[in-house]
């Protein structure tokens, strides 16, 4: 596997705290890389970081071979990279379809309208929403404005999608839905870098696994690896034979 995302050496201040600190990791093409940690620990300022919504004091993002460190977020998606945020603020008053069509129009490809409207019923029809393309986006649950988010930003033709906490909120059931998408979402060629406290989904879904901790990569590896790092259990994952069942066991997570 080719380096798609390359971070080195990345750090950034606010004021007296250091949010990341000297980071370094790469996210291969066609992988599911998790980045994990207590809260704090800076995992959607790196997030920020990479999108260009923050820029950084030191170290550089490589992103396809591009130098992007510091580049603005506008930039950044026609590069090829799309995100998703912890807390979805979908535009309310336009209905479900009009929504991916504003990630597709302002996404990699640039679409123009007749386009977007295409790429965003084949996005809906992916996640499960095309029965209410043409319902308001506020009328949607907790459930379906986490699957129009992802839809927003798969609309963007991303080759690396940014996943900040997609099943928060969710119940079994829209867990169980939304890690079938991001397998799919794998499948088609996308490389995915994902911050997620759900410990069985991740360490279901990954390829290998960043550990944060106040801003440093305290462990790095596969689940496995990193479900037995005494380090990683200490500062976060308690319990070790929780956490083997959920690296032993990814079939409870269909």
């Amino acid at each position: 596997m080719s380096a798609l995302l390359q971070i080195e050496n990345l750090s950034v201040r606010f004021g007296g705290v250091r949010a990341v600190q000297n980071l370094s990791f790469t996210v291969n093409e066609r992988e599911i890389l998790g980045l994990i940690g207590p809260n704090g620990a800076g995992k959607s300022t790196v997030f920020n970081l990479i999108d260009g919504i923050v820029p950084p004091d030191e170290g550089r993002i490589l992103f396809a071979g591009r130098d992007i460190t510091s580049a603005k977020p506008y930039h950044v998606v026609r590069y090829g990279i799309a995100r998703t945020h912890q807390i979805v603020q979908p535009l309310g008053g336009l209905t479900v379809l009009a929504n991916c069509m504003v990630g597709a129009c302002f996404g990699y490809e640039n679409m123009p309208l007749s386009r977007a409207r295409d790429t965003a019923r084949e996005v809906l029809e992916l996640v499960g929403l095309a029965e209410r393309a043409n319902s308001l986006a506020s009328q949607l649950t907790v459930g379906g404005k986490k699957r129009l988010e992802l839809a927003r930003a798969l609309c963007a033709r991303p080759t690396l999608l940014l996943l900040d906490e997609v099943l928060a909120g969710l119940n079994p059931a829209e867990i169980a839905h939304m890690v079938s998408i991001i397998r799919g979402i794998r499948e088609h060629g996308i490389s995915i870098l994902m911050i997620e406290h759900l410990m069985q989904a991740i360490m279901s879904l990954s390829d290998r696994v960043v550990v944060l901790n106040t801003g440093q990569k305290l462990a790095e590896g596969t689940p496995q690896q990193v479900a037995n790092d005494r380090a990683v259990i200490e500062a976060y994952l308690g319990d070790p034979k929780l956490v083997a069942k959920f690296v032993q066991r990814p079939q409870d997570i269909p």
